[in-house]
């Protein structure tokens, strides 16, 4: 069935189904957040595991058999490829040859994390920052970690940390947003985002963030501006095409918001956001 209603009778009723529909859509997007490209993970590039690349970086450790900066480069290549087993046996001989290589540390910290062994991973961060304390990238990896984990405290420990330095790094604002947006203090959450969207305007995340916290102040109008920017920078992004659904349901426009219900649910068929959304307004 399809809504007939004014702006105002729209928003009476929403009430009664909002803050389920909030509460499924940003357990959606965090979960969605875990594995964004731009903030969290190194995306796999076949290209540099390649067989032309990795000789050619053998070689290079061949000719200098105790260069740790051979094998962390290899390992680097190895990771990226998403051969990850491969990485972590080039950076353990990178750290055996250089154990005060804070990078190297940082860099198998990310390996560990894909490969779900967060433990290790937070070890590694930790290490990193016991040799360089202002090492961000290790702080930001950590305090993701932590925030994953639901260790909110330690995590704005760490993204702080990083936020006080005068620190550039979108990804301290934009994780630190997250955890305000959990904790519903969406006005801090908005600000972070506003202020990640500001270091890094070409990322999606951000936007389809931000875009969620408007929905959770009943903010619509706002919420619509920023999840259309969000599928424009990710047309594959089903958690913002069915938070914009959400923001013109809304707005009391049930056939843009059924279409973009459809298509977050082609993109992702188990998005719940989306499939409650089409219950609502008819498929």
């Amino acid at each position: 069935m399809v809504y007939r209603l004014t702006v105002r009778d729209h928003m009476c009723r929403m009430r009664n189904f909002l803050p389920h529909a909030i509460v499924l859509s940003l357990a959606t997007f965090l979960a969605a957040c875990n594995t964004s490209s731009v903030y969290n993970n190194v995306p796999v590039n076949k290209s540099a595991g390649s067989a032309t690349n990795i000789a050619s970086l053998t070689a290079v450790i061949e000719a200098n058999p105790s260069d740790a900066s051979a094998y962390s480069t290899r390992g680097i290549a190895y990771g990226q490829a998403g051969k990850l087993d491969n990485a972590v046996e080039d950076f353990n001989r990178a750290l055996q040859l250089n154990p005060q290589s804070y990078q190297t540390y940082a860099n198998r910290a990310l390996v560990y994390r894909r490969m779900g062994r967060n433990q290790e991973a937070v070890s590694d961060y930790t290490r990193a920052i016991n040799i360089k304390p202002d090492y961000d990238v290790a702080y930001v990896g950590r305090g993701n970690i932590y925030r994953q984990q639901g260790n909110f405290s330690a995590a704005l420990s760490d993204f702080n940390s990083v936020i006080t330095r005068d620190s550039s790094d979108a990804r301290a604002f934009y994780n630190r947003g997250l955890i305000y947006q959990a904790q519903n203090q969406h006005p801090q959450a908005i600000e972070d985002f506003a202020t990640a969207i500001g270091l890094n305007p070409k990322a999606s995340a951000p936007y389809t963030a931000r875009g969620i916290s408007y929905i959770a102040v009943n903010d619509p109008t706002t919420a619509f501006s920023d999840l259309s920017m969000a599928v424009n920078l990710d047309r594959d992004s089903s958690i913002a095409w069915a938070n914009r659904g959400l923001a013109q349901e809304m707005l009391g426009k049930p056939k843009e918001a059924r279409r973009n219900y459809t298509r977050a649910i082609t993109l992702d068929n188990s998005n719940q956001v989306a499939r409650e959304g089409l219950g609502r307004v008819g498929s």
